[in-house]
């Protein structure tokens, strides 16, 4: 027999997000990627030229493809998180326009946590300051793999290439302490579109790629992880269709795989319930398949009928993940109310959600130094901190920087149901073992 053969590969989609400090063009460099690479519809176009003539004097805006928001507008700052999407013939991306103000670190959390490459922009005139070191520390946070340094307005400095590449150094002086390993720095002009989608003539100096040539190009294929077979069950598929003979007594687990590669005969163990099983049929929407990887969706079929439900975890027997109740992890707080020590909250990991108490807080991150301050009192919106927590179950988990879908949680108030925090885990301490070592069937 033939190995089995990959099926329904995902599309070659790139998701990224833009962030610096206020007025650094985020949302100006957005908009002419979407100009530039002619991915507006012709009312979008008509809308931006109507806009120019009521209020810019003639002028395009291109930052009001992004800032949607009427105090967004008014203010010329971005708030919220706005994504949009285009594609080129070579690729299709998802962006994210993320804040610059301090005030909103905990959008730009929010925007950056799936991307695969985050733009760091700096503005030509003032060079690095203290958000571009934040934005920076939260990409190493969340283990973004690629980081492009857009060194913007070049043009407001004479496109110098002296002071490109004293911006370039101010970052490597910080970069060696951050996990950070794929860093490209590219000098544009976003209002003027300088190597944004075309090379620019004022820079015989840069020989690299414009910022859409990169895009196109950066490698992201092993961005996944497909190593350790990992399926948060999201709901156990019983369509119980009599007139089908294929779906009668159907019985499937699905969700989407978050790590890892399966493959039909393959056993696999089953958490918590700790019962070793084999696969019998991969199914996906364009039906059933051999092999199936990260990150698609799927329903598998398994040999016996085992206790399984939505919150358990089917797992490779490689590259055990961890098992415990007490944990540790590094969060952003995104709650007015400060997080102290001793409060209750809803976790939720992958497809689980379980009660937590934090425990303890061990550090918080100094934004100004990158260095750690040990024991604080509090954490306060939008700071960036280590605490240890214990949860009413075990969860079964990966280190975030094995895992970025298998590592991450966010914290819910109870009563409120207000998202108050997003945590990435620590490594565990603890590998899952099955009871005595021995498997059940």
């Amino acid at each position: 027999m033939p190995p089995p053969t990959l099926v329904n590969v995902p599309v070659d989609i790139l998701r990224f997000n833009t962030c610096g400090s206020v007025d650094d063009g985020k949302s100006t460099l957005i908009g002419r990627l979407l100009y530039d690479s002619k991915s507006l519809m012709e009312d979008q176009i008509e809308a931006l030229e109507r806009s120019a003539d009521i209020t810019g004097g003639g002028q395009i805006n291109l930052a009001d493809l992004t800032d949607g928001l009427r105090a967004e507008r008014e203010q010329g700052i971005t708030i919220d998180v706005a994504y949009r999407y285009f594609a080129t013939p070579r690729r299709k991306f998802i962006i994210a326009d993320t804040p610059g103000h301090v005030q909103y670190t905990r959008n730009m959390v929010t925007g950056a946590s799936t991307a695969n490459l985050s733009i760091i922009l700096v503005d030509a005139r003032t060079g690095v300051i203290e958000q571009s070191r934040r934005h920076t520390a939260i990409a190493s946070l969340l283990r973004i793999p690629h980081l492009v340094v857009a060194v913007n307005k070049m043009d407001l400095v004479g496109w110098s290439e002296e002071r490109f590449f004293e911006i370039r150094a101010q970052f490597e002086e910080f970069l060696p302490r951050l996990d950070i390993k794929d860093v490209k720095f590219i000098p544009l002009s976003a209002l003027n579109g300088d190597n944004v989608v075309d090379p620019s003539p004022h820079t015989p100096w840069y020989s690299g790629p414009t910022l859409l040539g990169h895009l196109e190009t950066v490698h992201i294929a092993s961005d996944w992880n497909l190593q350790g077979f990992r399926l948060p069950v999201q709901w156990v598929n019983r369509p119980n269709n009599p007139a089908d003979p294929a779906l009668h007594d159907f019985r499937g687990f699905s969700g989407q795989i978050a790590g890892g590669i399966v493959r039909e005969g393959q056993k696999v163990l089953a958490l918590p319930a700790g019962i070793v099983t084999t696969v019998k049929q991969i199914w996906t929407y364009d039906g059933m398949v051999g092999e199936a990887f990260c990150p698609q969706s799927v329903t598998l079929v398994l040999e016996h009928d085992i206790d399984v439900s939505r919150g358990s975890m089917i797992i490779g027997l490689e590259q055990r993940p961890g098992y415990s109740s007490d944990l540790q992890a590094e969060v952003c707080w995104m709650h007015t109310r400060p997080l102290q020590p001793g409060r209750k909250y809803f976790l939720k990991h992958t497809t689980h959600t379980v009660q937590v108490v934090v425990s303890e807080l061990v550090t918080k991150l100094n934004m100004a130094t990158l260095e750690t301050e040990a024991g604080p009192a509090e954490l306060a919106v939008n700071d960036i901190g280590e605490i240890r927590l214990r949860t009413a179950k075990p969860l079964v988990f990966d280190g975030y920087g094995t895992n970025r879908l298998t590592g991450s949680f966010i914290l819910i108030e109870q009563g409120t149901n207000a998202t108050v925090a997003a945590g990435m885990l620590r490594p565990p301490r603890e590998i899952v073992k099955s009871e005595n070592g021995d498997y059940v069937i």
